[in-house]
């Protein structure tokens, strides 16, 4: 059975976890994905939800404050190879959109890249609509923009 738990970016399952993220995508992308790590900083103030199966952390998610007052960006959202096509992405992206209701937000926007149809087909699958990129992903190819009315 898989528990979602709310956090902050201080926790040390989140830091695990996004250090196995940061692996993955530097598999992906190679040396491209250090243009993306910058946008991966800054997670101060994030709320941060940990999946967790028995009392292992097996994924992860976040939302920060984005430059629209009403809207939140989805960051960070990784599960572990053994827990994937089991349902805890949509769980974390679940608990993730809620919380953010919770706090009065309106809208989630987020970033994923082309090399990462499996991420693409799941916030499609929750309601995401494609969107033009915003910020740093203005322009870049690989980028893929996405967004959802909460």
């Amino acid at each position: 059975m898989i528990t979602i738990q709310r956090t902050t970016p201080n926790d040390p399952s989140f830091h695990a976890l996004i250090t196995e993220l940061d692996r993955d995508l530097r598999n992906r992308y190679g040396a491209k994905q250090s243009q993306y790590d910058v946008h991966n900083k800054g997670l101060d103030g994030a709320s941060v939800v940990i999946a967790v199966a028995g009392d292992e952390p097996v994924g992860c998610a976040c939302f920060k404050a984005f430059e629209q007052a009403d809207t939140v960006e989805v960051k960070r959202m990784y599960v572990r190879p053994t827990a994937r096509r089991s349902g805890v992405a949509r769980q974390l992206l679940d608990e993730l959109e809620r919380w953010a209701g919770e706090k009065g937000y309106a809208k989630t926007v987020l970033q994923t890249a082309v090399k990462q149809p499996e991420a693409i087909a799941l916030y499609q699958k929750c309601g995401y609509q494609l969107t033009d990129c915003y910020g740093a992903y203005v322009g870049d190819a690989d980028s893929v923009c996405l967004e959802k009315t909460l």
